[in-house]
């Protein structure tokens, strides 16, 4: 059996065996409970109870707002997400006057003073937005709260339309944080997946974001795409480490052609091999190390001077349907096709299509198709999942005493489960807490899986592998 360490810097250890012995599927825990456990017994009249519950509330959790754009000009293979591809510019339009209404329902029921600490417009693609229309919708969400003046502004942008003047009129707008959809420079790679960016093209995008003072820049790489070798991808990694992102987020790819429509126009004999993307992972891991990259968690990596490893460094890391976050919990206010919130002790998600969207907003109504109340059993596990996957470690007697409960007894099974791991040196359990160990810091999903109470009950959900 191959025991080779692959990588031991930035207190990561890498061992080819124990990825392949632990490596399964299992929840990404944006949340907990996960999205596939949303249901359609927790509607709109269910969203406005806990918005007049934060509204009464004398000690509020920072705000956080999620806007999804949901429009494209071109179709991308490898997408999972929820988009609408059109190159009519009007569409935008109409779908600014639904997120205001969206919007002012919100607010009639939050009535109090609000501040923004978080701001994050993803899709689609948020730059499908005419300059009008992006000055519009930040006029519109400036209207409606104040923004703290350490506020987090980040959009998702396209470097294949995304110009020098739109970059200028972000900063403009208060933007700080951009993102790019990377995915891989190879050209074979760019054309089966129908995405064609140059590498010239993303380094003159990336250079005017700096210009404009843009200093906290992200990429996001996909391994295991159509026509992609460990050759292929490492002279991406060249080109990757070249640019220099302050952060980076390496995501496996899911082929769910029945899932996603999408993804039924790859021709899978053109995938790489499970052992070609484990190697292409190993090799990504280890290059970005060398980098200089700090590993944050999952497929996450940040320059150590970016606040997502501070964050990390002083364990105010938290993770929320953006991935890791440097905030503490926030609540989270979610506009826009599908898009996912997150308020108190519940998820709120909206519905799915453009029609669903406009017709229930014409009725005057939020556009809620489903959801979840967590109770305490729920919101101790949220806790005690998110610290393993942001702190990692949980403190026994901070849960018992939060939630009332003595760890030990209640979570006795759990920690029965947990052994097996401890033995393997990947985590270490002792009277008062649970610690991951360098060599367990890949493995936290499998640990967070044990205190998932509803994986045990099918929900259909297709999950991604660990690693």
């Amino acid at each position: 059996m191959d025991t080779r360490v692959v990588a031991r810097r930035d207190n990561l250890e890498i061992s080819e065996d124990l990825i392949r012995r632990f490596d399964s599927l299992g929840p990404r825990y944006t949340s907990y409970p996960t999205a596939d456990r949303f249901h359609a017994e927790f509607n709109a009249d269910s969203y406005i109870r806990y918005l007049e519950q934060r509204n009464r509330s004398e000690k509020r959790p920072p705000l956080s707002l999620y806007i999804h754009v949901p429009f494209c000009a071109s179709l991308c293979y490898y997408c999972a997400c929820n988009k609408v591809i059109t190159k009519d510019r009007s569409k935008s339009a109409t779908y600014l006057q639904y997120l205001e209404k969206e919007l002012q329902l919100v607010r009639a029921h939050l009535t109090a003073p609000e501040a923004i600490s978080q701001l994050h417009l993803g899709g689609g693609t948020p730059t499908f937005l005419s300059h009008e229309e992006m000055r519009q919708l930040m006029t519109l969400l400036r209207n409606h709260f104040s923004f703290t003046e350490d506020a987090e502004i980040s959009i998702e942008i396209d470097p294949r339309t995304v110009t020098a003047e739109y970059l200028h009129l972000l900063a403009e707008l208060g933007f700080n944080r951009t993102s790019l959809g990377v995915q891989d420079f190879d050209e074979q790679v760019q054309q089966a997946v129908h995405r064609i960016q140059p590498f010239d093209m993303v380094a003159k995008c990336i250079q005017q974001s700096r210009d404009e003072g843009f200093g906290s820049i992200n990429f996001d790489l996909i391994y295991g795409l159509p026509k992609q070798n460990l050759a292929s991808f490492s002279t991406t990694l060249d080109r990757v480490i070249e640019l220099s992102p302050a952060r980076i987020a390496l995501y496996n790819y899911a082929h769910l052609p029945t899932r996603f429509k999408p993804q039924r126009r790859i021709n899978e004999a053109d995938l790489p091999s499970a052992e070609e993307r484990l190697q292409i992972f190993l090799m990504s891991i280890e290059r970005l190390l060398d980098a200089g990259y700090i590993y944050i968690g999952l497929d996450h990596f940040a320059k150590p001077d970016d606040s997502l490893a501070m964050a990390m460094q002083d364990k105010s890391l938290h993770r929320n349907f953006q991935g890791y976050t440097t905030r503490a919990d926030c609540d989270l206010i979610a506009l826009g096709l599908s898009a996912i919130g997150k308020l108190g002790a519940s998820y709120v998600q909206n519905v799915r299509t453009l029609d669903e969207y406009y017709a229930i907003l014409d009725q005057g109504k939020l556009p809620v198709e489903k959801g979840f109340d967590l109770d305490n059993d729920d919101l101790m596990r949220r806790e005690i999942i998110m610290e393993l996957m942001c702190s990692n470690s949980v403190n026994f007697a901070q849960i018992s005493s939060k939630y009332q409960v003595d760890f030990h007894s209640y979570f006795a099974v759990e920690l029965e489960r947990l052994a097996f791991f401890a033995s393997e040196g990947l985590i270490a359990i002792d009277q008062n807490s649970i610690s991951v160990l360098t060599k367990g810091r890949m493995f936290v999903r499998a640990f967070a899986m044990i205190f998932d109470k509803y994986l045990a009950q099918s929900s259909g959900a297709k999950y991604s592998k660990l690693i």
